[in-house]
């Protein structure tokens, strides 16, 4: 449970920095049968899938190592298929990862 509360904390805090830095969110944990991408969020013609890790600290390594290539080719599918279903149009496609460490957020763009 504290794993999921921990979560949840880095999305919000996720969330909250791509609205300070000028983008909409435009769906938190979507859901299909394949899986689920954390934060999808859009400013002028850049949509980005981002991968949320949190951590309480990173004594362990940072949250970002923890994206591996089979998390970033499961991102990659679900980014497809939410493309397919909701059709956005012309736009540039971005993955980014989002590593919070407390409450110190550091997103990487175009992580993968």
């Amino acid at each position: 449970l504290a794993a999921q509360a921990r979560g949840r904390f880095g999305e919000d805090e996720a969330a909250r920095w791509y609205l300070q830095h000028g983008y909409t969110v435009l769906a938190r944990n979507w859901r299909c049968p394949a899986g689920e991408i954390d934060l999808i969020v859009s400013r002028s013609h850049t949509l980005v899938f981002c991968e949320v890790k949190a951590r309480a600290s990173d004594q362990f390594g940072g949250p970002a190592g923890a994206v591996g290539w089979q998390k970033q080719r499961r991102v990659r599918r679900l980014a497809a298929i939410w493309l397919a279903e909701f059709r956005p149009g012309h736009v540039e496609v971005r993955f980014d990862v989002a590593a919070v460490v407390g409450t110190q957020v550091s997103v990487i763009e175009s992580a993968f």
